[in-house]
Formats: structure tokens, sequence, C-alpha cells
């Protein structure tokens, strides 16, 4: 039913002209699906109240409730006569809607409050649509769609990861915004977190990362306590850009968290030396975005000054830890090999700050759309590290849309990490062989068969001449008998 919903959206999308690609898809069914997501959860609420008998006051008011604007409704059934179409409900969405929705950021009593949310995304977000006949059939359909069992969260969130995945597929700039759902859930296994602890992603993009931990620890035995405890203290993350920001809302609430503990501000900007206890995480999992040619003033909040986006976040996430705790993170695979002062010091940091105790070498390809190589960090801060286990992924195939990577490549390396065992695709390399001087972390693999140097083109050219001239001497020899 759902499916036929999202593939019904998509084609009246097609038809807009304000909405140009995969992205700009998501970004507006967002919106659209976040207003009806608050509409079924007011309702909910008002039932509870009624239930215990007290009066509840909710979020959105008057004309700009859903059932006023995007559905009004008359014996069940959509009532067009006072539901808005054409430019009537676009100058309504762009002129009053959005300007309403914007103002809770100011009038709520707190960044973690569902209101200043609400406020954060409609200052940010702007409705692409054009049309207000293809706006209307959209807004009707996803007016049938209802968030209120959890079987209905997890068939929407299914399509709506779904959405995500093309969307980072597509290129551009949509691959900042997806992690590959398989490898995330081989850090959880190997991270572990428990109920009780605080999780935390400072690049949260589409929150896949707190999204899939949130299925890892949500059990049919939980206790309602439990169950609070994830709900509103063990999520958080940050967040740059504006889309990512409100699809990471999105996908957390359509996973089953009704309000995100996420944060719409640069991570990079709080300064890492001034991060106190109470700042602290038990777990990191996060897949920080590389390049981006930091400015100095951002360089300038660390102790080891980089343009490199990724190096500057790996900073922040060893001071983000508590004592004790573990960290997965994402990298390029040319941080264990650099040999600039900014990659030495990084590498000298992480080894004596924490124990890198596991390296996961991920292939070609694992990133739709990006042509680096990556590596998984995973280390426990508190102690130095004395030894390092590496895995070579190797799925046996070439990754692509088509071969994705899938739980069944990361089998092995979850069983294997567990007791960091050797085997043709994992070794490990202790601290005491490492280079002193550069503390080179090169994911070599010792049982790989070498290969054979490649020579330089002046050897070959060499080799050439030198034939050349043995040949003529051959030649020359086999005249002189004639």
């Amino acid at each position: 039913m759902y499916d036929n919903a999202f593939n019904q959206i998509e084609r009246d999308l097609r038809a807009e002209e304000g909405v140009a690609n995969e992205l700009d898809y998501v970004e507006q069914t967002s919106w659209v699906l976040f207003l009806k997501y608050l509409h079924d959860l007011e309702n909910e609420r008002r039932d509870r109240a009624e239930l215990d008998g007290e009066d509840y006051t909710p979020i959105i008011t008057g004309e700009f409730c859903w059932d006023k604007w995007a559905a009004p409704k008359k014996n069940g059934e959509i009532d067009h006569n006072a539901a808005l179409i054409g430019d009537d409900l676009i100058k309504f969405v762009d002129g009053e809607l959005f300007p309403y929705l914007a103002k809770f950021r100011q009038s709520a009593t707190g960044p973690q409050t569902l209101q200043y949310k609400i406020g954060e995304i409609f200052t940010e977000l702007r409705s692409k649509f054009r049309s207000g006949y293809i706006l209307r059939d959209v807004l009707e359909t996803i007016d049938g769609l209802s968030f209120g069992t959890q079987a209905q969260r997890h068939e929407l969130s299914q399509l709506y990861e779904s959405r995500i995945r093309r969307m980072g597929n597509a290129g551009r700039n949509g691959g900042e915004y997806y992690t590959p759902r398989p490898l995330i859930r081989a850090m959880i296994e190997v991270v572990q977190p428990k109920v009780g602890e605080t999780i935390y992603d400072g690049a949260v993009g589409s929150a896949g990362f707190l999204c899939e931990a949130y299925d890892y620890l949500r059990r049919k035995e939980l206790s309602g306590t439990d169950y609070e405890t994830l709900q509103t203290k063990t999520f958080y993350g940050q967040e740059k850009k504006g889309l990512a920001y409100i699809i990471g809302i999105m996908n957390m609430i359509l996973h089953g968290i009704e309000a995100p503990n996420l944060i719409h501000s640069n991570t990079l900007n709080e300064n890492a030396m001034d991060i106190q206890e109470k700042d602290r995480h038990n777990v990191i999992l996060a897949n920080p975005p590389f390049g981006g040619g930091e400015r100095r003033e951002v360089q300038q909040n660390f102790p080891i000054r980089t343009g490199e986006t990724a190096y500057l976040f790996l900073q922040h996430f060893i001071r983000k830890l508590k004592a004790g705790g573990r960290g997965a993170v994402v990298i390029k695979n040319t941080f264990l090999s650099n040999t600039d002062n900014a990659s030495v010091a990084l590498r000298k940091e992480l080894l004596e700050a924490c124990k890198l105790h596991t390296v996961l070498d991920c292939p070609q390809g694992t990133f739709q759309g990006a042509g680096v190589k990556t590596v998984v960090l995973f280390f426990e801060k508190g102690e130095a590290t004395r030894q390092t286990w590496f895995y070579q992924l190797d799925p046996g195939r070439s990754m692509g849309k088509t071969n994705p990577l899938n739980d069944d490549d990361l089998k092995e390396f979850v069983e294997l990490q567990r007791t960091f065992a050797d085997s043709p695709k994992s070794w490990m390399v202790k601290r005491g062989d490492l280079d002193a001087t550069t503390f080179d972390l090169s994911a070599k693999n010792p049982y790989s068969p070498e290969r054979e140097a490649l020579r330089s083109p002046e050897d070959i050219i060499a080799d050439m001449l030198a034939r050349d001239a043995e040949t003529a001497d051959i030649l020359e020899n086999i005249r002189r008998l004639l």
C-alpha cells in the first residue's frame, strides 16, 4: 500500500517544474511527510490526554492544522469544496504556512523541543512546488499514510531509506547523505552499544548510524523505562546542512524516535579544547565528510590544524568520547599513510590517546559515486594502542550500483573481529613494529602474494636498447659466417 503511494508521489513530482532531481524529491517529500506525522502525533497526544482526563494544548493551531488546509474532510472524504488548490494553495504554503511554522524557532522554550525543530526545519527549507494542482495530489496521497503503529512506521522508514539511497546513488552531493547500511550494521555489531549509553554522530547526514543503532537496541523485552531512555536520552547528532538536517529528523521519526536530539549547527565551529565531561558520549558512530578545505578560523578550534575536514572531525570525536568510550569512524584510507605533518600528528594522537584495536579496509566502490577508498577505524579511549587488527574486505566482485555491499559480505569480518583471528584476509600489527617517525599504518596484507614491482620507463628503454645491441651482434656474427 505505502509503496504504491510513494510511487504515485514520485510520478507527481516528475511533472513538477520546481523539483529537478532526487535531492529535491526527498526534500519536498520530507516536509509534507513531516507535517502529516505531526498531525497524527498531535491526535495521538490528544487522545492520551482525554483518557487521562487532562487538557491538551496543540502545537499547531487554527487554519494551519493539517485537516484545515491540507486535507479538510467531509464524511471521511476530502472536501474538495473546502480544500485549497492551484495558485491559492501555493500562496498559502509560501506566504502563510512556512512563515507561521518558522516562528516556532523563536517561541520554543529550548532547542531540544519539538517546537524548536519545527521552526528550524521551516526556516531552512522552502517549498519548491510551483503547481498547486500537483501539490494537491501529493497532499491527498500522503494524507492516506498513517504513522499510527510501529509496523506502519517501519514500512514507511524502509521506503524513505530507499529514496535516500537512490539520492546518494544519483551523484552530485547526494552521496554525502548515505552510508551503506550493511557497513553501518557491521560497525554497530563491533561497537555493541548498550541501553543507557549515549550514542553520538557529529556529521549526522541522513541519521543512518543513529537509526540503525536504535533498531539494534530496540528489543521487544525492553522495559518502559528503557524505551523512554532510547527515546529521549540515547541518540545525539549535529548536522550543518539544512537538507540533511530535515532528512535526518524525518528518518529518525519514521524509525520510531518521536523528538530526535539533533542540532542544526556546524560541529567544527566548536572549540575542541572546550569540550567538557558533560558534553561527552559513550559511543561515536560516524562517516564525516572529507575534503572541504576548512577556513582558518575553523582550523583554530583544533590542536592539529589542517584544511582536511575529516581530520578535524576525528580530533573532535576523540575529545567527544568519554574515558572507556568506543568509536567507529569511516575515513579515507590515505589517512593511514600520508606523510604530511597533520596526518602524522593525528595518527600519533590516535595511537596514544586511544586503543586503535581494529581497522577495516574497504574495497573500491563501497560508497557509490565516491572515487576514493576508505577504511573504518575502531577505537577505545583512555588506553594507548599496543596492537591493531586489520581486515581486508574482499567481496570477490566489483562493487557498483548493481552489486552493492550486503550483510553477507561483512559476516566474516564481524565473526573474526570478536577474537582478532588471523586469516588470509586479517592480520595483527604491533605498535612496536610501526615506524616511530611516521606512525605509518598502511593496510599491507602479509598473506597476499607480493606483486612484482613495476619497472620505470628508463629501465624499460635501457633493456630494449640492450636487446637491440645484442640482436645486432648476433646478426653481424651470422653475416661473417656466410
